[in-house]
């Protein structure tokens, strides 16, 4: 849809989202159509989960979760010296609660986790409770030299509407009286934080061929009308995701949290569309088998709930024969005792920097299972039975470049302003709250 200012709709959204700041937030007040329901005034029933947003998505004919489409990520640095006290906590939880009476708990409404780097953990004398696996973000495969993030905190706001993604910055910094018509508190987020850095994005059937042209050396005449990501095909299966359950820490002070993986990767769409055809690209990103039948159809819609990879031949048959590697085929390997996945993707686009790139956001029980994840995509293994390269015909790795990655904790809900390391009282189970 075009306005009379000849802007497409949801052009001027993701850019408003990418530009941020009041002008954008007003500018989309005027463009979006829609009535967000507000949020309740006793938000007591709300989950302890941070993670749990499944229950509020909606899903598609399949049953697979549709993810909110717009994304800001806000990296934050605690202004203060020392240990946090019970007043500053309440500075941080007080916006945070101004928001949730703003918005709904939904994807049309506002989905948000609060999250804490080993380097927040590191100013207290206590080491971080046992049972949380937090180590210092670092390189995961030979051939990559990320930076790392070492912010104190990260908030990842979530919606369907790109109005309410701005909302919340805006309120967050203290700039809305009120939100939604909600009276926001005096309290602002930035009170206590500085902005470290703010990174944003697009997720959804058709966002990535339309904002295609936004970014350098994307061959906007190449990605499908219908991909939700720039690579051209869906992912988010549900039986290829873990779920909410099994990424959840079960025991100990951080029961009902999470830890949270966030890689920047830019990506080679060039190369990608113009040096490989079709059968490459599905033989890559999925695996020979899938492109020698015709298994996938368009963006793989079709697939239903899982990318099948159970109907490949194993990995290093494949690689022997082929010569090529898929990238789920390999990530596949990485499950429980189970047959569960170990992550739980909630991954993102981006024009950031006016390049192409995607924001891999993985939660998972620990940073080991991330850790894992990684090791299997990067199917060293392989090369050292078969032609396949460090990088080249081994999935999508040699159209990827990681630039940063950054380790956080998402604690429970009650835990989620200014955590200690070893938070009073005794130790909780979790509760099983969604899937």
């Amino acid at each position: 849809m075009t306005d009379e200012r000849g802007i497409p709709r949801r052009e001027f959204l993701k850019s408003a989202v990418a530009i941020g700041g009041a002008a954008a937030f007003s500018a989309c007040l005027g463009r979006e159509e829609v009535a967000v329901p507000t949020g309740p005034d006793d938000l007591s029933s709300y989950p302890q989960r941070q993670h749990a947003w499944n229950e509020v998505l909606p899903r598609d004919d399949h049953g697979n979760v549709i993810a909110p489409h717009h994304r800001v990520l806000l990296y934050l640095n605690y202004r203060r010296d020392g240990q946090p006290n019970e007043d500053v906590r309440d500075q941080v939880e007080t916006p945070l609660r101004g928001i949730e009476h703003a918005y709904e708990r939904s994807g049309d409404g506002l989905l948000l986790t609060v999250s804490y780097s080993p380097a927040y953990f590191d100013r207290f004398d206590e080491s971080l409770s046992e049972g949380v696996d937090l180590p210092d973000p670092e390189a995961l495969a030979p051939f990559e030299d990320p930076e790392f993030d070492t912010p104190d905190a990260v908030v990842h706001l979530a919606s369907n509407t790109a109005q309410v993604v701005l909302g919340a910055e805006e309120a967050l910094k203290g700039n809305k009286s009120t939100l939604n018509g909600v009276d926001q508190p005096d309290a602002a987020l930035t009170d206590v934080f500085s902005i470290a850095d703010r990174r944003t994005g697009f997720i959804g059937d058709g966002l990535p061929a339309k904002n295609a042209g936004d970014a350098e050396g994307v061959p906007a005449d190449k990605v499908p009308e219908d991909a939700p990501l720039f690579m051209g095909f869906k992912s988010g299966f549900k039986k290829n995701q873990a779920s909410e359950d099994r990424v959840t820490i079960q025991s100990g002070p951080f029961a009902g949290g999470t830890t949270q993986h966030i890689s920047k990767l830019r990506l080679n769409l060039n190369q990608w569309y113009n040096q490989d055809d079709r059968w490459q690209r599905e033989a890559k990103m999925f695996c020979p088998y899938h492109a020698e039948n015709d298994v996938i159809e368009e963006a793989g819609d079709n697939l239903g709930t899982s990318s099948k990879i159970d109907d490949c031949q194993p990995t290093d048959e494949t690689a022997r024969e082929m010569g090529v590697v898929g990238h789920s085929q390999k990530s596949a390997r990485a499950r429980d005792d189970d047959d569960s996945p170990l992550i739980l993707r909630r991954d993102f686009d981006s024009t950031d920097d006016g390049a192409a790139s995607l924001h891999f956001l993985a939660l998972q029980r620990q940073i080991t299972d991330f850790v894992d994840t990684r090791e299997a995509m990067n199917g060293t293994d392989v090369t050292e039975q078969s032609a396949v390269g460090q990088r080249n015909n081994n999935g999508i790795l040699q159209y990827i470049r990681t630039e940063r990655r950054g380790n956080f904790l998402v604690p429970p809900r009650s835990l989620r302003a200014l955590p200690p390391a070893q938070p009073a009282g005794d130790a909780q189970e979790v509760t099983h709250e969604s899937s």
